[in-house]
């Protein structure tokens, strides 16, 4: 039996596959890795070949990563248990609704001291209104260690070699190291820090900031006012984390690492859930009809963000003392016109 480390991802989205690209490359040139990195894919057709097929003989995800060459070590499989069955490090990276049935799949299916790492931008509600983490999910669920990686990374940017940082969070300092030796190259910048929680929930709740972003552009309204929704939704972020997760050791400095207000404001500039936000405004068209025609099916995760903390919200009557975050949800469901949107800014409190 190998003694080499192994390492595997679970999805294989644009972040998934890009992610694949930068952990492959990093792997090859490793000696106590093994070289072969599995990718889980959800096996479709594309014009009559199989995508596993495309991935591995042409190395390039046609579907959802176009024009970029992934090596020759990440190999696409469509069968989960096997993806996963050897692997010392799990990269879970796919839409958040989908983690709870992939993590009873796999369970019972994992080496003993495997742990993950969770590249997922959103949030879990339990039966009692209680917000999950997705690491919580997945530490409860498959009873292993999880550290988190949240940034400000356009799956398309990072992929193409631009410049960026990423955050880490990391209670383990060991788990650390080797998760920045996997994931940093000479673009694509690491920072750990052990705040794994405040890591985690600035990625989800950005996303619901990113959608408020969108509309302003819908509305025809400038950088000025987008400006206004990063402040006041960063402010919103903090105090939702302070207020729901305040016995987790948060750490305030999270709020300004890569993690927080880098990828806030990214996410409001470029990012998907800005781009669904405004598409929703200009057509009228529902969210998920954008996203089957702006995202290739993919999904934007702020609605669903949005959704999920409203509900806890509500359970603590407690929609007021967040008004943006509540807006947000409100014209995503049609509940609240979008001409309600400015009024929104201009009557939110001075301080929360």
């Amino acid at each position: 039996m190998s003694l080499k480390r192994c390492v595997s991802i679970v999805g294989s989205g644009n972040w998934g596959s890009t992610i694949g690209k930068i952990v492959g490359i990093n792997i090859a040139h490793l000696q106590d890795y093994e070289n072969e990195v599995k990718m889980w894919v959800f096996e479709e057709n594309i014009d009559g070949r199989k995508l596993t097929e495309i991935i591995n003989q042409d190395h390039i995800n046609v579907k959802y990563l176009p024009g970029i060459k992934l090596p020759q070590n990440l190999i696409a499989v469509p069968d989960l248990i096997e993806t996963v069955k050897n692997a010392d490090i799990l990269i879970f990276v796919l839409p958040h609704q989908f983690l709870s049935k992939v993590c009873d799949q796999i369970k019972g299916h994992l080496k003993r001291n495997a742990y993950g790492v969770s590249l997922i931008k959103g949030l879990g509600v339990s039966k009692s209104n209680k917000l999950d983490l997705i690491s919580d999910i997945i530490r409860e669920r498959l009873e292993i260690p999880c550290s988190a990686l949240m940034g400000a990374n356009l799956a398309d940017e990072v992929s193409k070699e631009f410049y960026c940082e990423a955050t880490i969070g990391s209670s383990d300092p060991e788990r650390g190291k080797e998760l920045k030796k996997l994931f940093q190259t000479n673009y694509f910048r690491m920072v750990v820090i052990k705040d794994e929680v405040g890591c985690e929930l600035c990625g989800a709740l950005k996303n619901i900031v990113a959608i408020g972003a969108g509309f302003s552009e819908g509305l025809g309204y400038g950088d000025n006012t987008k400006a206004a929704i990063i402040r006041l939704g960063f402010m919103e972020m903090i105090k939702f984390s302070n207020t729901f997760f305040k016995d987790r050791g948060i750490s305030q400095g999270t709020f300004l690492e890569s993690c927080g207000v880098a990828d806030l404001i990214t996410t409001c500039y470029g990012g998907r859930n800005k781009r669904i936000g405004k598409a929703l405004i200009e057509t009228g068209k529902t969210i998920p009809e954008l996203e089957q025609e702006m995202l290739n099916g993919q999904s934007a995760q702020g609605p669903l963000t949005a959704k999920e903390v409203n509900q806890v919200l509500v359970a603590h009557k407690m929609e007021d003392a967040f008004p943006l975050f509540t807006a947000i949800y409100n014209i995503c469901e049609g509940k609240l016109s979008s001409s309600h949107f400015i009024d929104c800014l201009r009557n939110h409190p001075e301080h929360i």
